[in-house]
């Protein structure tokens, strides 16, 4: 599985970005795709995932509520809705695949396939 992540950019707080993950080389039916996040010196932090078949999604309480998760299926992507941004949603965004069962998908290593990481900077 390939994954090409988009959308990143540079926005005032209060604002909203959204983030594409468009993926290629596998079928997506058994997968679950999530989005994860790196500040400068933190380690990297759980946002959401969906599962591909079905559609069932799960929150970081950091971001539940003003954070959306969401796939096209037609046109393999899913997206990261971010609204009400906070500077401390600064980071380099990352999105995932991995067979991974639902119970660990918040957890990065279960996901063997990465994007290149989208950076998203949030300023007050």
């Amino acid at each position: 599985v390939q994954l090409q992540a988009s959308g990143g950019g540079l926005v005032q707080a209060g604002g909203s970005l959204r983030l594409s993950c468009a993926a290629s080389g596998s079928t997506l039916s058994s997968y679950t795709m999530a989005w994860f996040r790196q500040a400068p010196g933190k380690e990297r932090e759980f946002i959401a995932s969906i599962r591909w078949s079905g559609g069932t999604t799960q929150y970081a309480d950091s971001v539940k509520g003003r954070f959306t998760i969401s796939k096209d299926t037609a046109k393999s992507t899913v997206y990261l809705q971010m609204d009400s941004l906070k500077p401390e949603d600064t980071a380099t965004y990352y999105c995932a695949a991995g067979r991974t069962i639902w119970s660990t998908a918040r957890d990065s290593q279960y996901y063997p396939y990465w994007g290149q990481g989208t950076l998203v900077t949030v300023s007050s």
